[in-house]
């Protein structure tokens, strides 16, 4: 195990330099006229549901090959945030793999059922409505986009913040196999294998499978396990069935088994009763949830399983029209433990399960002219997501009750929404078009929510069918339908062959909804839901095309009120009237109005026929102007959570031809300014200024089957906070607990394709 990184990080760092700096120079010098023939390559997306040059879509997107996420070494989407600006990706706190997602001061953080993500998922054009198992890994992409601001007159489902794309590979006309090895820091052992097959001209069949494992960053000193270990299994397979040369089809299914250990974070502070001193090594805990959960009806492991059908029918029945059908089905599965005191004792444990399903159906249909191009679609989805959990207080029961307490929250929410929606762009002139969209949403949502307070380690629920009942502190069935149009209109013109202005408008909507662990005896209003929130976008950007191809800038400038956001929380309560706190309830509110301003600049230059930089600065001033608070106005003691005012990255790439084959070197800085981890700040879990650096090595044969690669990450070992919990009154031990991101690691990488 590689415990001891730093002499193999500084070895990675000075061989990438000194490679740059070498192969650089004699190239530098090369004959002016030759370079003035070079030019980057285009780049295709499509975020509006056609295929189209990134420089000529009037939308913010970012877009990565498969090539260059290779090249990287990328490993999961969290990545990305890495490399595009106004975008924030993290693990949610206390898990290996739910995702928390930000764009543009826009998202949500809270993984509770119920609690819809303001940023949109998507696998090969179906939305991920859950969190759980979203925080992907990437081992069978052909593109990953991330498309920033309101997007829902293009999409399956309404998103206010921005969407991510993930674009699965379509299967070969000839038979491919590959196999990947990678071993690296803290005993990392990951083989993915990749197979496609024609079966006859008119059936392919293809799969992928992934074993990623770790051990952990640290230990768990009262289990003995590993802590922020990885142990995840992956499949996914497709059938693609060409019956006629106007019809494609492709099935595919997929599977995740995540059974890493269950995150114990770090105390900031030490234990008020125990004694408990803060431990030397972020990456330790001394959590000891795990053992106590095993007995409350559910493994103490983290336990995550995901699976999906996925059925695409696509009919070209004209030169003009073009019939689309996406059917699909996902279901998802969390046991998991909170450890809220990081602790060996029962201080503030939670178990807790989640249990999701999904289907969803979109037809569109897509017409392409010569003056006229856009798209028109329906979308419904069914989903049901489900939460149970106990919040065990058991130093404060035994002390004050002579029992230990917990607090038991069961919550289901539905979600049954259909929309229409379109987006058309009619070329005015050989230099001007105009875009209209909108989106017509119906979305009905029920909740059935209960809370209990109960002598005991467990609740009935977890096993304890005997337990005595303190309290029923919350109990409410409620429905509601949500109605919404949302328009878009953008204006674009070509101030030349290579440049573009583009000004657009557009509306997010969010449907209002129930908070599945609401306590209606602290407030009252949270049986009947929350409101909508809605998000009103003005953006103008230039994208351009300099120097016969060889520099590429694109700027966005944008402003957008943000009204009603849905903010969780929570509060400390007595739960008996008898003087003391004895438990806690989620809270869900409207913060009442925000306002979001920024510019953000992107850019690849093609430096010499080798060398290539890609660059992004991104400036976000998010405020919240509004925060109703029992009748006062707190907006100023609030900030918007997982905003960076200033993020900015810079990756230079040298390619260069050998007689053996080709050797690619990346190295890769990303900045981000401080960011606070909920709207009240707290300066034990807020991180301040970070700065990582990656560097990769790839060397790929001459013929292409044969590829090795070392690839460093977080290369100075930058410690960094990037979630926790601060509860210093829930339990008594002055329970703050934080979680950190990857240490410095360093892998190496061998594929075989055949």
């Amino acid at each position: 195990m590689l415990r001891n990184q730093s002499t193999v990080g500084l070895y990675l760092q000075g061989v990438c330099a000194a490679a740059l700096l070498a192969t650089s120079a004699p190239v530098l010098a090369q004959d002016a006229g030759a370079e003035e023939r070079l030019s980057l390559e285009e780049i295709v997306v499509t975020a509006r549901r056609r295929e189209e040059s990134l420089q000529d879509v009037p939308v913010a997107v970012s877009a990565f090959t498969a090539e260059q996420l290779e090249m990287r070494g990328t490993a999961d989407i969290t990545e990305l945030a890495q490399s595009v600006p106004g975008l924030t990706l993290e693990a949610s706190r206390a898990t290996n793999s739910t995702l928390t997602a930000f764009i543009r001061g826009v998202g949500q953080q809270d993984p509770l059922a119920g609690y819809e993500q303001g940023v949109a998922l998507y696998i090969d054009d179906v939305f991920l409505a859950r969190p759980q198992g979203a925080l992907l890994d990437i081992y069978d992409v052909e593109r990953i986009e991330v498309l920033r601001g309101p997007q829902g007159t293009l999409y399956g489902r309404n998103a206010v913040g921005g969407a991510i794309k993930y674009v699965t590979k379509r299967l070969a006309d000839e038979p491919e196999a590959s196999v990947k090895l990678s071993y690296g820091s803290y005993n990392q052992i990951d083989a993915i294998g990749k197979v496609s097959l024609p079966l006859g001209d008119t059936v392919r069949f293809g799969a992928a499978v992934a074993s990623l494992n770790r051990d952990g960053f640290g230990k768990n000193l009262t289990t003995g396990e590993e802590n922020y270990n990885k142990q995840v299994f992956a499949i996914r397979a497709s059938l693609e069935l060409l019956p006629s040369d106007d019809v494609f089809m492709r099935f595919s299914f997929d599977q995740t088994d995540d059974d890493s250990n269950a995150l114990g974070g770090h105390r900031f502070y030490p234990a008020n009763i125990s004694g408990n001193t803060v431990l030397k090594d972020v990456y330790d805990t001394e959590a000891g949830a795990s053992e106590n959960a095993s007995t409350a009806g559910i493994d103490g492991n983290n336990e995550v399983k995901s699976k999906g059908f996925h059925g695409l029918v696509e009919w070209n029945a004209s030169e003009s029209l073009t019939l689309k059908s996406i059917t699909a089905f996902r279901t998802d599965y969390t046991e998991s433990v909170i450890d809220f005191d990081a602790l060996p004792v029962d201080d503030a444990d939670a178990p807790v399960i989640y249990d999701n399903r999904q289907f969803s159906q979109e037809f569109q249909a897509q017409y392409t002219s010569e003056k006229l191009n856009g798209v028109l679609g329906f979308y419904y989805l069914d989903a049901t997501a489900s939460n149970d959990f106990d919040v065990v207080l058991g130093q404060l029961g035994r002390i004050f009750y002579g029992l230990p307490l917990v607090a038991y929250t069961g919550g289901v929410v539905d979600t049954k929404a259909a929309s229409l929606f379109g987006d058309f762009t009619y070329d005015v002139t050989d230099d001007f078009s105009v875009s209209v969209g909108g989106r017509y949403t119906h979305d009905k949502r029920s909740a059935d929510v209960f809370r209990a307070n109960y002598f005991g380690l467990q609740s009935p629920f977890f096993g304890n069918a005997s337990a005595p009942l303190v309290a029923v502190t919350s109990d409410f069935e409620n429905e509601r339908t949500y109605k919404n149009f949302s328009p878009r209109v953008v204006l674009a013109y070509d101030l030349t062959d290579d440049a573009n202005v583009y000004a657009s408008y557009s509306r997010g909507f969010k449907a209002g909804m129930f908070d599945p662990r609401g306590a209606n005896f602290l407030n009252p209003e949270i049986a009947e839901g929350v409101k909508p929130e809605i998000l009103d976008s003005f953006e103008a950007g230039l994208k351009s095309t300099w120097l016969d191809g060889r520099l590429r800038t694109n700027i966005a400038v944008y402003y957008s009120d943000y009204k009603d956001m849905q903010i969780p929380g929570s509060l400390i309560y007595d739960s008996d009237n008898d003087g003391t706190d004895d438990s806690f309830a989620g809270t869900l509110t409207n913060a009442g109005k925000s306002t979001i301003k920024g510019i953000e600049l992107e850019g690849t230059a093609l430096l010499t026929e080798e060398l290539t930089a890609q660059f992004a600065v991104s400036l976000l001033d998010a405020k919240i102007k509004e925060w109703d608070y029992f009748g006062q106005n707190v907006a100023d003691q609030r900030r918007m959570q997982n905003t960076p005012e200033f993020m900015s990255n810079l990756a230079l790439n040298y390619n260069r031809e050998l007689s053996t084959g080709r050797l690619n070197l990346n190295a890769a800085w990303a900045h981000k300014s401080s960011v606070v981890q909920f709207e009240v700040p707290y300066t034990e879990l807020d991180q301040g200024p970070t700065d990582i650096f990656n560097a990769s090595i790839v060397w790929t044969s001459e013929d292409g089957m044969w590829s090795l690669g070392l690839h460093g990450k977080n290369i100075f070992d930058e410690r960094y906070r990037t979630s926790g919990y601060y509860f210093p009154t829930l339990g008594l031990e002055n329970n703050t607990t934080v979680y950190y991101g990857a240490p410095r690691t360093v892998t190496a990488t061998l594929g075989v394709n055949f």
